[in-house]
């Protein structure tokens, strides 16, 4: 069965904006948890992040949680796409 391009470019254009929010989240990841790692090594203060009643720590922690998110949204929908 042949796709119009419509669907195709359609279907190009999905699986680009996913890739793109793969990369995000696993930019977002590594980023966090270097943080987390270099915050409990003591290379930088973590305090510096506390925002209201959420401790520094916490604030790293949720970037590295929102960039798995991400990356499993678009492995996700990568997932569903190609059945």
């Amino acid at each position: 069965m042949k796709l119009n391009s419509n669907e195709n470019s359609s279907t190009r254009s999905l699986k680009r904006n996913c890739k793109v929010l793969v990369s995000v989240g696993n930019l977002l990841t590594a980023l966090g948890s270097l943080g987390v790692i270099l915050g409990m090594f003591g290379v930088f203060d973590m305090d510096v992040f506390s925002l209201g009643l959420s401790s520094g720590i916490r604030t790293i922690g949720t970037v590295a949680i929102a960039g798995c998110l991400l990356s499993a949204i678009g492995y996700g929908i990568l997932d569903y796409s190609n059945k």
